[in-house]
């Protein structure tokens, strides 16, 4: 135990103290808000303004409505042309549009109207002409109202009078799918996050040692098993330490902005996290959040580990023997995905109970209740069996360790991995 506890002091120290540790802790969070923030200013400022001339032989489009369209949304113009409509189509640029768009002399009541064509001399992404297809059946909507004689007052019965459907769990009636939905995916993504960028670390850490042949030293005195556990629980710990600093930064940077007088951005911040807390069990999903984030990245790291102990300096071929090991994360996502619409159909059950898929797909489930949705004896079971699945992977990894940790100039493939890992001693 004293060897394993030496192991994980050097693999933390190590780590913690170098530059790009600190300068990736305090990076990350900042580029993260750039990213939000960013993406935000990029997509206002590519959004297209289009100037769209109307030339109308059906009589039901008009200036004054739409005039009123373009002061509800002033994103795109639509212009009605009445005079130099042959002027328009001939070159529409020269007249001052960015298209046009014909309408035909159609018909109120007919079911069904032929596709409307924005003809112009370039093609326009959706975004922009989602913006004059939403203000067009505006339009239509009033004429065919105005038709049936349906006045103001009916109209706003008619929009605001919706029946909504919500699932509502008779033994849990604080429960919120859309919550448990947010939470899981959250949690899902971060787990998936720090499994293959942690992971990898733990591969690259490895192959370093086996290239500066400090490992050699290291299992002439160190058992093979207790050096891989001693490397994974260390690095582990590196991950948690960054993990908990970039939860820190996010609660001081929501309490500056609410001392500060964040005004409405705070208030619905403070009512989002209370509907939080209110629906779902948040120190149960802390817990299995902790024992999934730990025992995960545990089970996978010792994986990339023995294939950072098989191969050499070279990185395509530590990316070809990792890429099985990636699909799984990648696969654990995608039955996530249908976690969410049927978080109690069997392969839900079963992803949240194997253990190569049930950090990430357990999580994505227990947001939806416990015991209700993930029964106490699924719960027990699944952690049970990702425990039982880290120390074999990491007797496994170990086995693997021994030899390739030592070997160089060959390159090895799964099958020849497998026969090192089952060979008796």
């Amino acid at each position: 135990m004293h060897k394993i506890w030496l192991i994980i002091k050097r693999e933390y120290l190590t780590r913690v103290r170098k530059k790009t540790f600190i300068i990736s802790t305090l990076l990350f969070p900042l580029l993260y808000l750039l990213l939000i923030f960013g993406m935000g200013y990029i997509a206002e400022k590519s959004r297209q303004n289009l100037r769209i001339a109307i030339i109308d032989s059906s009589g039901y489009f008009t200036e004054q409505t739409l005039n009123r369209q373009n002061s509800i949304d002033n994103s795109s113009t639509l212009v009605l042309v009445k005079d130099s409509t042959d002027k328009v189509i001939a070159d529409h640029k020269a007249a001052g549009y960015d298209g046009y768009i014909v309408i035909p002399a159609i018909n109120w009541q007919a079911p069904k109207t032929e596709p409307l064509l924005l003809k112009a001399n370039k093609s326009y992404g959706s975004s922009a002409t989602v913006v004059v297809e939403a203000k067009m059946n505006r339009i239509w909507d009033e004429v065919k109202n105005e038709k049936l004689g349906i006045d103001t007052e009916k109209r706003k019965i008619l929009s605001e009078s919706r029946i909504t459907v919500s699932s509502s769990n008779l033994k849990d009636e604080k429960a919120n799918a859309k919550t448990a939905e947010g939470i899981a995916f959250a949690c899902g993504i971060l787990i998936y996050m720090i499994l293959l960028i942690y992971g990898s670390q733990v591969m690259m850490g490895v192959m370093e040692e086996k290239t500066n042949r400090i490992a050699e030293v290291i299992v002439s005195s160190v058992k093979p098993f207790q050096m891989m556990l001693g490397k994974i629980l260390g690095i582990g710990l590196v991950a948690l330490t960054q993990f908990f600093l970039w939860i820190a930064f996010v609660f001081i940077v929501y309490n500056v902005g609410k001392a500060s007088g964040g005004g409405g951005m705070a208030n619905a911040m403070v009512g989002n996290m209370q509907q939080v807390i209110s629906s779902v069990n948040v120190p149960l999903i802390l817990f299995c959040f902790g024992f999934y984030f730990l025992a995960g990245f545990f089970f996978y790291a010792s994986l990339y580990g023995a294939i950072g102990s098989a191969v050499n300096e070279d990185m395509r071929e530590a990316q070809s023997l990792s890429f099985p090991i990636t699909m799984l994360v990648v696969l654990s996502i995608a039955i996530m995905t249908t976690t969410f619409a049927n978080p109690t159909g069997p392969v839900a059950v079963w992803g949240s109970i194997i253990p190569f898929s049930s950090p990430i797909v357990m999580m994505a489930r227990i947001p939806f209740g416990v015991p209700n949705t993930v029964p106490w004896w699924q719960l027990g079971l699944s952690m049970a069996l990702l425990i039982i699945g880290f120390i074999f992977t990491v007797w496994f990894a170990a086995k693997i360790y021994r030899t390739g940790i030592l070997m160089y100039g060959k390159k090895p493939s799964w099958k020849e991995m497998l026969r090192w890992a089952f060979r008796k001693n």
